[in-house]
């Protein structure tokens, strides 16, 4: 199975959480914070408003920033997926 977005929505990726701190301890999992950093794996077509088309600015493959409490988590094939919208990711990582 894909996910397919719709609109402006974009399916991220988790990168992997750090398993342990810059000072060398290590977090169990249940100090370890969700990341905000993703991979971009699919890209939906944009919506349109007031007669305009969004365009889209990531696209499949850029690694991105997000808003700590936005999107929908969802399960599927034994992977782990975000859907946000273009609007909740606050920056492209080069």
């Amino acid at each position: 199975m894909t996910l397919r977005p719709l609109g402006d929505r974009v399916v991220l990726q988790y990168q992997e959480a750090d398993e342990k701190t810059q000072s060398g301890i290590i977090l169990p999992d249940s100090a370890k914070e969700k990341p905000q950093e993703a991979v971009v794996i699919a890209v939906g077509p944009g919506k349109c408003e007031n007669g305009k088309k969004t365009e889209m600015h990531v696209k499949e493959g850029d690694k991105v920033i997000f808003s700590k409490y936005s999107g929908t988590e969802v399960n599927l094939d034994d992977e782990e997926y975000i859907i946000v919208c273009q609007n909740d990711i606050m920056a492209v990582v080069e």
